[in-house]
């Protein structure tokens, strides 16, 4: 069937005829050609994050971003004695605090604007006033804008007091050039369905092996418990505890050989920085202004305030959809604001062609 339009959003994103393609196959999870695929994915997922194999490890868990998060979140820290902080510039951050609450973890929330970046000094001042924290998580692409945060500045911080780290590169691994190795983190959380350009299905950490390796028995969840499924995974290569989304794994697979041959992530991240480069300025051409200093602006998505009070977002939307692209409603709660997203199989000539809609929605409603 003819795909209806191309989403212009951080996932699930638009992809290739051929990724889609490779769902056609059935495999039996036992099957020793699936437990290849599975195998190798957990490897490949470690060279793209340039994370060395005798250090990380990947786990694959089934569900969504959110689901990898959870795990992450309720395996990492003990259920005693155990402080979170959590910095929190966007609906994502405060998805882990609310996380935390649902399991009755202690945190400490270091809130920004939604408009602004994680300001490392606010933290390091934060961590001063709180020697209890034992954890620390944060996301790296915050999507509710656009916002990339500051990783790098972060992690240093938290490896002078000794404290366990959890990134939430949801919508940035694959996309935007991360060196595990280099970050020195214990946990990088990211999601099939996002800058690798597969579909909805499954989530994935990059775990340092010496850290994982200390959380047995912390698990809140059955099915969410990050070191039961890293063991088994680590006892039966390519075996997931329960039933994995067998299609969705064939497809990424698929779609690990196409960021290879597209010459692997910093040419991806170039293709989706030009197209938002294109988009933001011809957006503001427009009569489009953006939401968050383009200093801090990422790649991935790219939010823009309404252009008038009366601007009718819901119009806008259909008028754009019925000529081909889905975009999405803001997220930030204090500014009437919209947003495109710029990953998936998305390229200058589509942003060109979305452009021209915009322009002409504006002249009719003049």
């Amino acid at each position: 069937m003819k795909q209806p339009y191309l989403l212009l959003t951080p996932g699930p994103l638009s992809t290739t005829p051929t990724v889609k393609e490779a769902m056609q196959i059935d495999y039996c999870t036992w099957d020793s050609d699936y437990r290849n695929v599975t195998e190798t994915i957990r490897q490949q997922i470690l060279e793209l994050a340039q994370a060395d194999p005798d250090a990380y490890t990947t786990v694959l868990l089934q569900g969504s971003g959110s689901y990898g998060v959870e795990a992450t979140i309720g395996t990492a820290l003990p259920r005693e004695g155990a402080v979170l902080m959590i910095a929190v510039n966007g609906a994502y951050g405060h998805r882990i605090s609310e996380i935390a609450d649902y399991y009755g973890i202690e945190h400490v929330d270091v809130v920004f604007n939604e408009d602004e970046a994680v300001d490392p000094a606010q933290i390091e001042a934060a961590l001063d006033a709180h020697p209890e924290v034992t954890h620390f998580a944060t996301v790296h692409s915050e999507t509710t804008t656009g916002i990339l945060n500051p990783i790098e500045q972060l992690m240093p911080l938290m490896q002078a007091r000794g404290i366990v780290t959890i990134i939430d590169a949801m919508s940035s691994l694959g996309g935007v050039p991360i060196s595990v190795d280099g970050l020195d983190c214990d946990y990088l959380v990211s999601s099939a369905n996002k800058c690798v350009q597969g579909v909805p299905g499954f989530a994935f950490i990059i775990a340092k092996q010496a850290t994982l390796e200390k959380t047995a028995n912390n698990a809140r969840s059955l099915c969410l418990d990050l070191y039961a499924q890293w063991q088994a995974m680590t006892k039966q290569p390519g075996k997931w505890r329960f039933t994995s989304p067998t299609h969705v794994v064939h497809a990424f697979a698929q779609a690990l050989i196409e960021l290879k041959a597209e010459g692997g992530v910093t040419p991806r991240y170039e293709r989706y920085a030009a197209n938002q480069a294109l988009l933001s300025n011809g957006m503001q051409a427009l009569g489009f202004d953006l939401v968050i200093d383009p200093a801090v602006q990422g790649p991935i998505i790219t939010s823009f305030k309404y252009p008038t009070q009366h601007f009718d977002f819901a119009d806008f939307y259909q008028f754009i959809k019925e000529r081909g692209f889905v975009i999405y409603p803001g997220k930030v709660s204090a500014i009437p604001s919209f947003r495109i997203g710029t990953i998936g199989d998305i390229h200058t000539a589509d942003i060109k062609r979305l452009l021209a809609i915009v322009s002409d929605y504006q002249q009719l409603n003049r």
